[in-house]
């Protein structure tokens, strides 16, 4: 068995499996990807409120890549996310783990660039993007945490 395989008891947060935790995170970024994914497919804009610069995000060239709403990669990565931190909370298979953690870290890197676009290219910031981006760096860095407290699999005999 690989080390990515073996089963590694996790440790747990105020009593909680922290694949819990980072599941309702990602069930909070799945539903923030899917208001925006569903006004913008028909080339609608997301409401913001009293708050100014999401009709100028979604209106932006930036928003869609090849005819698709950025929004509803997002949805992907949550449902990719969720399904990961939900296998991992039933498993605990180490490898469920870093996958969460390798996916989340792209989707931070991905939303940090599109951040910069929206500060220094579009100079207008989406509430709700804004939001998508803080509920995943926070998925980032829990399940950083996580994993830097877990105990790490044993290595097999040789």
């Amino acid at each position: 068995m690989t080390m990515l395989r073996q089963r590694v008891p996790a440790r747990r947060i105020c009593g909680i499996h922290p694949g819990l935790i980072l599941a309702a995170l990602d069930v909070v970024g799945l539903m923030i990807a899917s208001y925006l994914t569903i006004v913008e497919l028909p080339g609608g804009v997301p409401v913001c409120g009293p708050l100014k610069g999401c009709e100028e995000v979604a209106k932006s060239e930036y928003a869609r890549v090849g005819g698709i709403p950025v929004a509803a990669f997002g949805v992907v990565l949550s449902l990719a996310l969720l399904s990961l931190a939900l296998a991992w909370w039933k498993t605990d298979i180490y490898g469920l783990l870093l996958g969460h953690y390798a996916l989340s870290l792209l989707g931070v890197l991905f939303d940090g660039y599109f951040l910069y676009l929206q500060v220094f290219v579009i100079k207008a910031v989406c509430v709700w993007c804004l939001t998508y981006e803080i509920s995943l760096l926070a998925r980032f860095l829990i399940a950083f945490v996580v994993w830097y407290r877990q105990p790490k699999p044993e290595p097999e005999p040789a």
